[in-house]
């Protein structure tokens, strides 16, 4: 090859003696010397064919390899994994979702480092997928830029729009004999028509929609339809972008600032996004060097209206929320108030502030006016007390204003599949709270979602009058007075595990606060008596992640070595 010369338009390996090595590894995959000589940009594809979110992905790719070839750079495909949600929930497979957030972060960062890219575009869709991929953007920090797969089009059931939540809550319905087979079978094939992130504010969408409010993300990334030939443009759009972060040095932790992250959580209370944010945004943010404190986020709530609700909260969807004008317009919406720091640098090489000056609100029945929101503090609460000294979250967006104040007495379940057997069986009656521990990061391991029973006291017609409370999480199609992440977590013999039958649990979500109401000396008992258990499981990643993981307060991010 002829001698480079000093520029920003090379490649790490395209120059010297020393090099000639891994170039001929390069010519092992066919690449051309004009290919070796131009920035060698990592595209990470999660395509695969189990998860419908991802099915598109491989178009996806293909468009972005356009980009960044139309823009001087060499693409280069390597993969990611991915779990779907929906297919893990309600078995053994659910306590594999949340714990690929790190095998992603982690894989990411050993194919990235160790080929030494110059620059990154991520192509994510579902729901740990997505911040574990920034949480490698952080860790790697070269110019990086995410493109998703896109959402799915809402279902059609009956002549009104519908999504996998109310597939779940159909479930739920058929058990109370409120819906026939018929029905249910209608809602199979109809609630989730295309390929895409399911159709509602969950925690795909959720994530997608704040990678945009971050600056990792076009305009667009989180609510441009999977089937629209738009997301084939912007991922063109995205792979071209790269290279002009390339070339300016822009890279991840200049973009995720404690500025950006105060945003994040801003637009997170008024889009109404899934309280799993509360666990991924705190993950995100220490691998920049930020830390959220989950308390901060009722500050931000206190000032930051409610101006969204999609589904589950509501009966709108993704792709009404891009007609509407899409994440710029909500935050357009936000600066009306200087509720967001507009002076911070995005992917796009501009401040949000030139980002979003254009954007219109063109549907305010979807997104709500700032002066007209549905409420005056923001979609996500969280709480303390004596049953969650370390916070626990609601989305208290989608609970019902009669619920929002609750006292009721326990009903205890050690594992989801009881409590589910329990509601099916009509053993929870109006009133009632029901407590789901030992499924928290250790005592899962993994942290399930609870979609499931959640679901089973909608479809039973008890979401208005039971709430639910677990050291585990909740889908964000999870709708009604669900309160998860319960910190300590049972495991470790934080309070949740020393609730019996019977006991009073007090819930007051505009005052953010969880109550047990048995007295000090009762509780000191209890924790005397207390035994921990054995893990439920002993062997392969989980046990490792077990050994390894922190509470949900913080992120269930993993302890370092020597912590």
């Amino acid at each position: 090859m002829s001698e480079c010369k000093e520029c920003n338009e090379c490649n790490f390996f395209c120059e010297g003696a020393d090099k000639a090595p891994q170039r001929s590894l390069f010519n092992a995959l066919g690449m051309t010397n004009e290919e070796m000589e131009r920035p060698l940009v990592g595209i990470v594809s999660s395509y695969n064919e189990i998860v419908p979110g991802h099915m598109n992905i491989d178009k996806i790719v293909e468009a972005v390899k356009m980009g960044v070839a139309m823009a001087g750079g060499t693409p280069v495909v390597f993969p990611a994994i991915a779990v779907c949600d929906g297919i893990a929930m309600g078995h053994q497979g659910m306590k594999y979702s949340l714990v690929t957030r790190d095998l992603i972060a982690d894989s990411t960062e050993c194919m990235a480092l160790a080929h030494h890219f110059d620059a990154l575009v991520m192509v994510p869709n579902c729901d740990k997928n997505v911040p574990g991929l920034l949480m490698a953007a952080a860790r790697v920090n070269v110019p990086t830029i995410f493109v998703s797969g896109g959402p799915m089009l809402a279902g059609h059931v009956q002549g009104k729009k519908t999504s996998l939540s109310s597939m779940f809550e159909a479930v739920g319905s058929y058990s109370a004999g409120t819906l026939d087979k018929e029905g249910l079978d209608e809602f199979e094939n109809k609630a989730c028509p295309t390929c895409g992130s399911c159709s509602g504010m969950y925690t795909a969408n959720s994530m997608n929609c704040l990678t945009e409010v971050l600056g990792m993300g076009l305009r667009g990334n989180g609510t441009i339809p999977a089937v629209y030939s738009e997301r084939i443009k912007l991922a063109k759009r995205a792979g071209m972008q790269v290279m002009e972060l390339y070339r300016k040095n822009i890279r991840p932790r200049d973009i995720m600032t404690e500025k950006a992250f105060t945003n994040a959580l801003t637009m997170d209370m008024a889009l109404g996004c899934s309280t799993n944010s509360m666990l991924h945004l705190p993950a995100i943010a220490h691998e920049c060097g930020v830390t959220i404190n989950p308390d901060i986020a009722n500050g931000i709530s206190e000032k930051t209206p409610n101006l969204c609700h999609l589904a589950p909260a509501g009966k709108t969807y993704m792709e009404d929320l891009n007609e509407a004008g899409g994440v710029y317009a909500v935050m357009k919406e936000l600066d009306k108030k200087n509720l967001l720091y507009t002076d911070i640098i995005t992917c796009t090489g501009k401040t949000v502030g030139e980002n979003i000056k254009d954007a219109k609100n063109l549907n305010p029945d979807i997104i709500r006016p700032i002066d007209n929101p549905y409420s005056e503090t923001g979609g996500i609460a969280v709480l303390r007390g004596n049953l969650a000294p370390d916070t626990c979250v609601v989305k208290r967006s989608a609970v019902a204003p009669e619920m929002l104040k609750h006292e009721g007495p326990a009903k205890c379940y050690d594992c989801e599949e009881d409590a589910i057997e329990a509601i099916k069986g009509g053993k929870i009656e109006a009133g009632d709270v029901v407590v789901i521990r030992y499924e928290g990061p250790k005592g899962g391991p993994g942290m399930r979602e609870m979609l499931n029973p959640t679901s089973a006291i909608m479809g039973m017609g008890l979401g208005s009058s039971v709430a639910l409370i677990t050291d585990g999480r909740f889908s964000g199609a999870t709708r009604g007075a669900a309160i998860g992440h319960v910190s300590p977590e049972a495991a470790v013999g934080g309070t949740i595990a020393l609730v019996e039958d019977g006991d009073i649990i007090s819930i007051n979500i505009p005052e953010n606060t969880i109550e047990l109401k048995v007295s000090d000396d009762e509780l000191a008992r209890r924790r005397a008596a207390w035994k921990s258990r054995e893990p439920k499981i002993t062997t392969g990643y989980l046990a490792r992640y077990a050994s390894l993981v922190t509470s949900a307060n913080t992120g269930a991010i993993l302890k370092n070595l020597g912590q």
